[in-house]
């Protein structure tokens, strides 16, 4: 240990004698702090972690999408409780080589396939469970998703993820921890050892409770040692120290997002002690800015995935056929998430037939093809030299001639840090210099919009920096607008000028007259407390109620979006009824009438 203290001191008084260009020392992937650094000298030591060469490689990807597929597909649900019998798993028309080939022609690098979900339903036939495909009539039971995806990946040249959730709500072990941990590494060695080589597992953090009513202690030290053995290509994201969450399924990256951060996933009880005293998790908005690193004793390089499904939902609902992201939509998500130093995980759920729908595969065409003409076509002629720039220091790019600009694009080579804090962007017009836009971070890609102008040139400014920095590009485009805005969910088919409130708990409302029902929708307010478990009546007087559906809303805390519940069958009635069990943070929520709409179409 004394060794290793004393090379790390060594390193750093190399560093910081003003040799760290010759040094070329850098830290991969953390850095802890020796005790006697100043806080000057610890953000000059952040600048040189630098990502492992698996990390750099998923950066560059940059569009990579997921594929929600399973059991739930077939009943509806978001999360399912692990109940479901296996024979609902059939689809018509499935066909993997349909889902890589459309979402490679969008320009998708990687598709994460969900291997198995909260359900505990495996899309291969597993020997640890039966709650698998093998059970289902599909292919006659002698079927396997994981494989045909895997194989149709790897004809289109495709790389392959595999997600597979800790929680399981149909294993009877779960909740026996070291029952349950081995069962889990026995479900995670299968599918890291017979289908070749796999680029990223995905760990969610759910840690519900199991059929039994106990909540499961995940093995993490053991789960990491089985992909790093089997996969040591894989990065492991989410709850792995490779790729972090970026805190919302919004598709948002941060103003300011670092990659060098003291963050870690919650995997044991040091980290969990540590992100505490930190006051910081995957939702902060400040995870890298020199306070942070100030009072840090470690950082790492734990760079930000943004997730977002292409629908409201992450699974397929024929009811959302109509509410699929527009192409304007989705390239503001791009400039959110790629052009803000992260990657972006878009969900395309197949629907029932195992195909992704033509709704979905049309707007992903659409997306690609913007993406791919926009940026092609750069319109400087010298952006590719590298600069290394000082605190302050500027730079001049010639435009091609006549040309107009709306976007501009940096990148540092992060192989050496990231180390920019804040510059500008100004260009020459009528023989002056126009502010155009300024930023803070930029890190592997920034991208920013501006007003449309013809400049002559470009001049970028490094206003602040944590040492040299390593501009490696910079370009500029333009950007052609886009119409259309979001379809928003469709609400209620019912006027509610009529309603009355007859109680407020549970929630009870005279709709004014008879009316068929197919269903209700409930819209959570981000101020508060949403709702999770609930249950829905109906009554033609308001005397006798009928149950109609006792359900949740499965994942309305990270995604807190209006929700439908479809009922199934229309039933007739006058007044309807919403009783909460209970909320996402284990309260009981007050609903108001507001939030709620009927749908008799």
């Amino acid at each position: 240990m004394r060794k290793k203290i004393d090379i790390l001191l060594l390193i750093t008084v190399t560093l910081l004698s003003g040799c760290s260009q010759r040094a070329n020392t850098y830290f991969e992937k953390e850095l802890t702090f020796p005790d006697i650094l100043t806080s000057d000298q610890k953000i000059k030591l952040a600048a040189y972690v630098v990502p492992t060469q698996r990390q750099y490689e998923w950066q560059q990807l940059e569009l990579t999408a997921f594929i929600h597929f399973g059991i739930n597909t077939f009943t509806g649900r978001e999360w399912g409780d692990g109940s479901e019998d296996p024979a609902l798993f059939h689809p018509t028309d499935f066909n993997a080589e349909q889902w890589v080939t459309s979402l490679q022609e969008a320009g998708f690098r990687m598709l994460i396939l969900t291997a198995k979900h909260h359900d505990g339903f495996c899309l291969w036939p597993t020997q640890t469970t039966t709650h698998s495909v093998a059970a289902s009539a599909w292919r006659n039971g002698q079927g396997d998703i994981v494989r045909e995806v895997k194989e149709a990946c790897d004809k289109y040249n495709m790389k392959f993820g595999v997600y597979l959730s800790p929680w399981d709500r149909n294993a009877g072990s779960y909740g026996d921890s070291p029952k349950y941990n081995r069962m889990f590494v026995n479900q995670l060695s299968e599918l890291l050892t017979n289908y070749g080589e796999v680029h990223e597992v995905w760990f969610d953090g759910a840690n519900g409770e199991g059929p039994n009513g106990k909540v499961q202690e995940y093995d993490w030290a053991r789960f990491y040692h089985v992909i790093d053995s089997l996969q040591p290509n894989a990065v492991k994201a989410i709850m792995g120290d490779d790729v972090r969450w970026v805190g919302n399924e919004h598709g948002l990256g941060r103003e300011t997002e670092w990659s060098v951060t003291p963050l870690q996933p919650d995997i044991n009880e040091t980290i969990t002690i540590e992100n505490k005293r930190l006051n910081i998790s995957p939702l902060s908005s400040d995870l890298g800015s020199r306070e942070m690193i100030i009072e840090s004793k470690t950082v790492y390089w734990y760079p930000s995935e943004v997730d977002v499904s292409i629908r409201p939902g992450w699974f397929y609902h024929p009811e959302e056929d109509e509410q699929v992201k527009t192409v304007r939509e989705l390239v503001d998500i791009y400039y959110q998430s790629v052009g803000m130093n992260s990657v972006l995980l878009l969900n395309v759920p197949p629907d029932r037939r195992g195909r992704l729908h033509e709704v979905d595969v049309e707007r992903l065409r659409q997306f690609g093809a913007y993406i791919s003409n926009t940026f092609k076509n750069n319109k400087l002629t010298d952006g590719t030299i590298l600069w290394k720039a000082r605190s302050g220091a500027s730079k001049e790019y010639n435009m091609i001639p006549g040309e107009t600009i709306n976007t501009i694009m940096l990148q540092e080579d992060i192989r050496k840090g990231q180390r920019v804090e804040a510059f500008k962007v100004e260009g020459f017009v009528n023989d002056e210099w126009v502010f155009l836009t300024e930023g803070t971070t930029i890190g592997y890609k920034r991208l920013l919009k501006f007003a449309e102008t013809t400049p002559s040139k470009v001049r970028i400014t490094v206003l602040e920096t944590r040492d040299i920095a390593n501009i490696s590009m910079v370009d500029a485009y333009y950007a052609p607008t886009l119409e259309g805005d979001r379809k928003e969910i469709r609400l209620s088919d019912i006027s509610s000028e009529r309603w009355e409130l007859t109680n407020d708990e549970p929630l009870t409302i005279d709709l004014g007259e008879m009316y068929p029902i197919k269903g209700f929708t409930y819209s959570p307010d981000e101020a508060k407390e949403s709702l999770f478990n609930y249950t829905f009546r109906v009554s033609t007087d308001g005397l006798t109620w009928s149950e109609v559906v006792m359900g949740e809303f499965s994942n309305i805390k990270n995604n807190p979006v209006p929700q439908q519940v479809p009922l199934g069958e229309t039933v007739n009635a006058r007044f309807i009824q919403l009783e909460t069990i209970n909320g996402v943070d284990g309260g009981k929520p007050t609903v108001e009438m507001s939030q709620i709409g009927i749908l008799s179409k």
